[in-house]
């Protein structure tokens, strides 16, 4: 799907490879392959879905690097999409990356049932949306202009981060038809993964260098930006951090052994160094 095109095109499908291909932790899709591994969901609809929601994450960073937004240069080390070719060929990289996402989760290939189909782009939808990460990052753009509490940063997270994660965790169980108790676990193992990688990403943009981080840090700060670290210091969040892991590792005793790797991923939220 993005492969080398011909023709006055092919420059946005460059971009949009330059956008997904170029390094990252491929985290979300990681959450994704993992939780459908509870349910033994066959492997090529999981990664079907993990690339999915990698074509949406990839999209918001192209868009989030756009001198209307943070106006980034860097990303995963090397010039964010906009600087690499153009901000016009950048909007539209991340417009069709996002539309992309959809394309690929419709297919009959992800899933041969159309009702799980449909209840994944439903839920791919919200998560991305304006009542999602769409409308944390709206948030996030008023709060260089309004003081925000540690429970408004934290409805900003949960929507700009938090949603995207929430659905990594849940659509294994979605794939799967798993049960609502299942379902309800991997909530609340999102809800508290997502607040903990914030948090670590707000420690990284405080103590992180660009050579760790591969784009600039100190920007929040130097935006008078509301953030965990700003309110609660950076032990404190550190320890909330670890709090938050462990609160998320709990939310998996139903899955036992089965779900080791998601454990193992809520230390490395609060461990990593990028």
């Amino acid at each position: 799907m993005l492969g080398v095109t011909d023709g006055p095109e092919s420059r946005l499908f460059e971009s949009m490879r330059y956008a997904t291909f170029g390094g990252g932790k491929r985290f979300r899709p990681f959450l994704v392959v993992q939780s459908a591994k509870l349910f033994s969901v066959q492997k090529a609809a999981a990664l079907r879905v993990a690339a999915a929601v990698e074509l949406v994450h990839c999209y918001s960073l192209v868009h989030d690097d756009l001198p209307a937004m943070d106006d980034d240069d860097l990303r995963r080390g090397k010039p964010t999409v906009h600087k690499q070719f153009d901000e016009a060929t950048a909007i539209l990289a991340g417009d069709a990356l996002l539309t992309l996402a959809f394309e690929v989760l419709a297919d009959h290939r992800t899933h041969e049932n159309a009702e799980v189909r449909t209840e994944l782009v439903s839920a791919l939808a919200k998560a991305a949306g304006g009542r999602g990460m769409v409308g944390g990052q709206m948030l996030d753009l008023a709060a260089e202009s309004v003081e925000l509490d540690i429970g408004a940063i934290t409805r900003l997270q949960r929507l700009k981060t938090g949603a995207i994660i929430a659905f990594s965790c849940e659509a294994g169980a979605i794939l799967g038809r798993a049960s609502m108790d299942a379902r309800d676990a991997l909530r609340g193992y999102a809800h508290d993964l997502g607040l903990a990688f914030q948090i670590s990403d707000d420690l990284l943009d405080v103590e992180g260098t660009i050579e760790e981080t591969g784009k600039a840090v100190g920007k929040d700060a130097d935006a008078g930006k509301g953030t965990f670290v700003s309110i609660l210091g950076v032990e404190r969040a550190r320890a909330q951090a670890k709090l938050l892991a462990a609160q998320a590792v709990e939310h998996l005793a139903m899955f036992e052994g089965a779900a080791d790797l998601l454990r193992n991923a809520a230390t490395f939220v609060v461990e990593r160094r990028r």
